[in-house]
């Protein structure tokens, strides 16, 4: 299953940057697995969570356009996108409210083969 959270911000300056270069995100259970080169657009950001229960990743990439963070979550095995996606809201809530307009969160559920 993958769920999308879309995150609009106010200013013109990278959030996913920002996420990125953040030295407190392990204090909210994330981590940096890798991004592409800071300052390239597209710009893409892979995080995942530090503690084994919440198994997933959420792969982010920044809109510089229309300043939004588009954000998938996948999860893996029986990871459940609700603790993953908890970590990360709580974590941009901390830390980056001020620059954020509005989210919103799609859970996307697999399409059923037609028969």
């Amino acid at each position: 299953m993958q769920t999308l959270l879309l995150i609009h911000c106010k200013n013109n300056k990278s959030l996913r940057e920002r996420i990125s270069k953040d030295e407190k995100l392990t204090g909210y259970f994330l981590q940096k697995i890798r991004d592409q080169q800071p300052g390239r657009s597209p710009g893409w950001l892979k995080l995942s969570s530090t503690d084994p229960s919440k198994a997933g990743v959420l792969n982010i990439d920044w809109n510089s356009n229309g300043q939004f963070l588009k954000c998938r979550v996948i999860n893996k095995g029986k990871g459940r996108p609700d603790r993953i996606v908890g970590d990360f809201l709580g974590y941009l809530m901390a830390r980056h409210r001020t620059h954020i307009t509005f989210m919103t969160i799609v859970p996307k559920r697999p399409k059923r083969l037609s028969r």
